[in-house]
């Protein structure tokens, strides 16, 4: 594919002059409303208008010293959770100084207002009092959607961005019901922190569709639906009226789907992606900052993306998202759908994914198995441990009993001879040494994405990687690690973080008001990504460091809004891209309060 370079576009984390904010509201209620509570930097003015006057000290601080003074604090907190807590109680006080406390530290503050730290926070969800965000809708009262999200009082241009979950699959924890909704909030104070989408422009969504988690369906003090997940026609219709109520109240807005099961997240996503403005970070957004890493590896080596063979152990929805994009990249580039999918070996626990294994073939899975006759010679692994041929001593047909019979990973790459192993399994160390030096044996630059993250998930560490291939292997990462220096030369490893791509998405689909998320959207945004690395440096990273997310952010919304507009998907005339782009991201600023 054809790699776009695209300037490093840096907008001012501060406007000199922030927009006043009229508000009815007096004393306490100005207090208590996050969005206009400054703490004890309201003006001699602002608490004379405001009704503030004894309510606050008397010296009036700045926001750089409440910043300074909240992060002091922050570090005191003793684990992840607490530190989770802490935010959550500053971002229900005063948004503005959470933003800005998030945007100054968000390379140590990202796990945990995402990641795993939110995922212990989900699991004590209904045993703490925290403040209601967003919208709770229930599959039991489906007709009541409307008026919970008319009950919010915003009007049809008011929102930006609606992101929705039922939290069937959340990384890490799986399913954990209306807790999910900390999923939600913490993927919009991303989207504000590096996107600068205004906090008051979005919704967080819970689609309440029950639990499969029998400890919560007992537990009396559980806030949800207690009783097991709905699935089918009834899931479907509920869906359903959420996407076109929300789509219909708030036409302006992005619809973003969240940790969906792998089934499910794919067929919403392929229903409704041409209709409204949706979009799967798990599919689309995980698919897009893999290719920005593949981009990157296709210019240090020099070959097209066609001519890879590309291995991926781990087949749930950020797999397949992969593969998914890929392959639709390779059919856009004259590659018949059949032949894109060819380009793809998948392997999960029951081995390579064949045409031959029954219901243990999901129908996401269907589009990459390979045909049972392709691989009636390959080996497989015994339900004891031992190699297995496809046909027993008896002449019949191996059966898989879990992993008995199964194609593995290592028989995969012996076969297959990849130039390209994605993991996203979950599986610690499961490209081995043997594994990986065999890939390292036939082909120069071994191009392999340990993706499961946090670290020690990863499929196999950076510095094994390098030593295994003699520094030859082009590595990026799910989690974060060190620089590796191998015989002189020092690695940095970049890493796949979603954050990376989803606000530049957003943000360049709500300034250009595109009609849908297109393939040609996402390729520029990876385009985007990649073309800010200078990866022909040795040991140079893949991708750009986490630190710089707000300037990367600008990047990829311009590249996104110039593509929707080039594919006619734009609904507004963009005269200056760049500067319409900075002129929308929200800035983390006290405005002037105006008594009205």
């Amino acid at each position: 594919m054809q790699q776009k370079i695209v300037p490093l576009l840096v907008p001012p984390l501060r406007k000199s002059q922030p927009e006043g904010t009229g508000t009815k509201k007096r004393g306490m209620a100005v207090l208590t409303t996050p969005l206009l509570n400054k703490g004890s930097a309201f003006t001699v003015q602002e608490r004379e208008t405001l009704g503030l006057n004894g309510l606050l000290p008397p010296v009036i601080t700045t926001l750089d010293s409440q910043v300074a003074s909240a992060y002091s604090q922050y570090e005191r907190l003793p684990d992840a959770l607490g530190k989770n807590l802490y935010l959550t109680v500053l971002h229900d006080r005063n948004e503005v100084l959470f933003f800005r406390l998030l945007s100054e530290h968000f390379r140590e503050m990202i796990p945990i207002v995402n990641d795993r730290t939110v995922g212990l926070a989900m699991e004590q969800y209904h045993h703490e009092c925290r403040r209601p965000r967003g919208v709770y809708l229930s599959i039991d009262q489906p007709e009541g959607i409307e008026a919970a999200f008319k009950n919010l009082g915003a009007g049809p241009d008011d929102i930006d961005v609606i992101l929705a979950t039922d939290a069937e699959q959340v990384y890490g924890i799986g399913e954990w019901g209306v807790g999910g909704i900390e999923i939600a909030i913490g993927k919009l104070a991303i989207y504000t922190a590096v996107g600068g989408i205004d906090p008051a422009r979005v919704i967080p969504v819970m689609l309440d569709v029950g639990t499969n988690r029998e400890s919560l369906c007992n537990d009396p003090m559980y806030p949800g639906n207690r009783h097991a997940r709905i699935r089918g026609e009834r899931y479907d219709a509920f869906i359903d009226a959420y996407v076109k109520t929300a789509a219909r109240l708030f036409p302006r807005a992005l619809l973003q789907l969240e940790d969906f099961a792998a089934g499910n997240a794919r067929r919403i996503l392929d229903k409704y992606r041409s209709q409204f403005r949706t979009f799967s970070d798990d599919l689309q957004g995980t698919g897009a900052i893999t290719l920005a890493g593949v981009v990157s590896a296709m210019r240090v080596c020099g070959t097209p993306l066609r001519n890879q063979r590309v291995v991926i152990f781990g087949t749930g929805t950020a797999g397949i998202g992969i593969a998914d994009l890929i392959r639709d990249v390779l059919v856009s580039e004259g590659l018949s759908a059949e032949a894109a999918s060819r380009r793809f070996w998948c392997v999960d626990a029951n081995g390579l994914l064949t045409d031959d294994m029954g219901d243990q073939l999901r129908d996401y899975h269907e589009t990459y198995a390979r045909p049972a006759t392709e691989v009636k010679g390959w080996r497989r692994d015994g339900a004891d441990g031992k190699r297995v041929t496809r046909d027993g001593a008896d002449g019949k047909r191996a059966t898989r009993n879990g992993n008995g019979g199964a194609i593995g990973l290592a028989e995969v790459v012996h076969q297959v001879r990849p130039t390209m192993l994605i993991g996203t399994s979950g599986n610690a160390g499961a490209f081995t040494e043997a594994i990986v030096r065999e890939m390292a044996w036939h082909t120069d630059r071994p191009i392999i994405f340990p993706l499961s993250s946090p670290a020690p998930l990863a499929e196999a560490t950076p510095a094994n990687l390098i030593a295994w291939t003699d520094g030859r292997a082009l590595i990026a990462t799910g989690g974060s690690f060190t620089p590796v220096t191998h015989k002189g030369i020092t690695y940095v490893i970049g890493q796949l973080n979603n954050a990376m791509l989803y606000p530049g998405v957003g943000l360049g689909a709500i300034v250009s008001r595109a009609k849908c998320i297109s393939l040609g959207m996402l390729v520029a945004a990876a385009n985007a990504l990649s073309s800010l690395v200078a990866v022909r440096l040795a040991g140079a990273t893949l991708l750009p460091h986490i630190e710089d997310l707000r300037s990367v952010t600008v990047t990829v919304a311009v590249a996104v809004a110039e593509a929707a507009v080039q594919e006619g998907l734009a609904g507004v005339k963009l005269a200056d891209i760049v500067q319409q782009v900075e002129d929308a991201m929200w800035q983390p600023e006290y405005r002037r309060i105006e008594a009205s």
